[in-house]
């Protein structure tokens, strides 16, 4: 399969004639072509437009250079190589990993990421504790991919080891197929495992068959390494001026915590608690400009969509306002779900209106979520304390590392509105994060929406 693959790789490289650096080719038909993986790592379509990881890097990158981006995505590693060695594309922006197969038709960019890579398996399949245990197992590998390698080095050392390679998945199918029995084991890097775990909860890490796996941008051998070289000052760059670990705190900050009783009890409630209330959050959202389903994150943080939930302070409802708030708003009963889920809404949105103009969207949000949960003014005092050392108020990775300060006398004498327990925003926003994604994949899943009309969804407690 490898001998076919470097015929068939060679016959491009063969038939292409000598062409101009690639960066000269960029900056004079002004387009910088970039393939990717569609894939929550990389590359997705949101209903606000392009985003990921890889896409919001590469999105810098052609505007530093002054070009315009196009993206040509595709389902499957084994599809990046030929489009650039065909010249269909400039480079690839796709999470790739640096392997000694692929340095003999690529050069790589100076390294932006690394990953650990894991073997994986399904909690009650029996946990496989050494390469021995997993000989006699079926384990199912995304082809093309730098797992290919590792598995083949752990081969020589033993020979029985077997596997199958598929090209038509990507490595979320794949932990999809573990988790639902139909194959025993799969290979998977750490940024793909930690988003879906929270989707299924009962995927678990075997081994561990490589640490701090080194990903960078790709790019063809055969043309001069003049846009490589580019792409190698924005990336330090992007490393120095912290645009890297903003990045990887918009996709993968909410990942690192994970509660496998939390998740597996939401998704429960997913099915048991919030069809009594979904088109209330529907409704809501669609009023105040929220997506629905950020608001049902925030109800469940609160009071896990319980209309009747009381907090020992007092406050109560599924999106647990305080009297106080409840006035604010003109609220009457806040056991009234469809009054505490309006009203719910309405806070977020006039928290959202408060953040500063110059915050730009995911931040905006995660900090209207923290203002919603500790109020405004509190955040107003963490940008001060970010920017007085030296960092962005407008990001909220450095608002996020601000926030606890505000409990350290030394810190919260120095602002205009004092004390507060700083840590409990940052873990809530956390959650509703991780409620809000895991949220987004069962209705993309489910397909469905709320028809039902408001009044016959109220009741008692679901359980």
């Amino acid at each position: 399969m490898r001998l076919l693959l470097i015929i068939s790789l060679a016959g491009l490289i063969g038939t292409c004639s000598p062409a101009a650096p690639i960066l000269d080719q960029v900056l004079e038909t002004g387009e910088l072509r970039v393939v990717t993986r569609n894939s929550p790592t990389s590359y997705t379509i949101s209903p606000d437009g392009p985003t990921g990881p890889e896409y919001d890097l590469v999105r810098a990158f052609a505007e530093e250079l002054g070009v315009t981006l196009v993206i040509e995505t595709v389902e499957s590693v084994s599809e990046i190589l030929p489009l650039l060695l065909s010249g269909q594309a400039h480079m690839a922006a796709a999470g790739l990993s640096i392997t000694d197969t692929r340095r003999e038709f690529l050069n790589f960019g100076h390294p932006y990421e690394s990953v650990d890579v894991h073997l994986i398996y399904k909690l009650g399949t029996g946990r496989p504790r050494s390469i021995d245990d997993i000989l006699d197992r079926s384990i199912e590998i995304v082809a093309s991919s730098s797992h290919v390698e590792i598995l083949q080095k752990i081969q020589q050392d033993y020979p029985d080891l077997t596997w199958t390679e598929n090209a038509d998945v990507e490595f979320a199918d794949l932990l999809a197929k573990v988790a639902m029995g139909e194959v025993e084991l799969t290979v998977a890097d750490s940024p793909d495992f930690n988003i879906q775990r929270h989707f299924y909860p009962d995927l678990r890490i075997a081994l561990d068959l490589n640490i701090e796996d080194q990903i960078a941008w790709a790019f063809p051998r055969r043309t001069a390494d003049s846009l490589l070289a580019r792409a190698d000052e924005f990336v330090l760059s992007a490393g120095d001026s912290g645009m890297l670990s903003r990045v990887h705190d918009r996709y993968y900050g909410h990942t690192k915590k994970y509660d496998y009783v939390g998740t597996r009890n939401f998704i429960r409630h997913y099915e048991s608690r919030l069809p009594r209330y979904r088109a209330m959050f529907e409704e809501a959202g669609a009023e105040w400009d929220v997506d629905w389903r950020l608001l049902a994150a925030i109800g469940y943080q609160e009071s896990h969509w319980r209309a009747q939930a009381v907090s020992p302070t007092g406050v109560r409802g599924i999106m647990m306002l305080t009297e106080a708030t409840a006035d604010y708003l003109g609220i009457d009963n806040r056991e009234d779900p469809w009054a505490s889920i309006l009203g719910g809404a309405q806070y977020f949105a006039r928290q959202t209106e408060r953040v500063a103009d110059t915050v730009a969207e995911p931040d905006r949000t995660w900090m209207a979520l923290a203002a919603y949960n500790v109020g405004f003014n509190h955040i107003k005092d963490a940008r001060m304390i970010a920017e007085s050392q030296g960092g962005d108020p407008d990001t909220w990775i450095d608002i996020r590392t601000a926030l606890p300060l505000l409990a350290q006398r030394k810190w919260y004498t120095q602002v205009p509105y004092g004390y507060a327990r700083g840590w409990e925003p940052v873990l809530y926003v956390n959650n509703i994060r991780a409620y809000y994604n895991i949220l987004q994949w069962l209705t993309d899943q489910d397909g469905t929406a709320s028809e039902e009309p408001r009044e016959t969804q109220e009741g008692g407690e679901a359980t």
